[in-house]
């Protein structure tokens, strides 16, 4: 990467092993933008939480960026209050759902109370159902299904 990349997120879908969560993040400003659909913080993974906080630091290290004993730990962890799945199943749909907002609105920060365009407190079963729509027809162009 380089300066250009600055102000560019990168989404990350990730699983903890039976659920799925999304972090965006800023690598250059060193933020992580956390949304779970279960609301839970993301202490609630702490290998999750280490594997990010390694990663940007070899990052960090790779451009030989110097910080202090202080500013080593500077990633900054955000919580994005954003709708809650009402089952446990959903999760995967929610985390897509959430990439293709951010990816919509083309923002480069995501506000901790979600964006005004998409708040509520929960998707319902037809915006579910759009994103599961959207997901089959984008795998059907890849032609993964044959």
């Amino acid at each position: 990467m380089d300066n250009k990349d600055a102000e560019k997120l990168f989404f990350i879908p990730f699983n903890t092993g039976g659920h799925w969560l999304l972090l965006a993040i800023n690598p250059i400003r060193e933020i992580v933008y956390y949304l779970d659909s279960l609301g839970n913080d993301w202490t609630t993974y702490p290998d999750m939480k280490v594997l990010i906080d390694t990663v940007l630091q070899a990052f960090r290290a790779q451009r030989d960026i110097q910080t202090s004993r202080r500013g080593a730990n500077s990633i900054t962890w955000i919580k994005v209050a954003c709708p809650q799945q009402r089952n446990q199943i959903d999760c995967g749909y929610f985390m897509l759902r959430f990439m293709r907002d951010t990816l919509a609105l083309g923002r480069l920060k995501i506000p901790t109370d979600y964006f005004d365009e998409f708040k509520c407190a929960f998707y319902i079963k037809d915006q579910v159902d759009e994103i599961k729509e959207e997901w089959c027809q984008f795998m059907i162009k890849l032609n993964v299904c044959s």
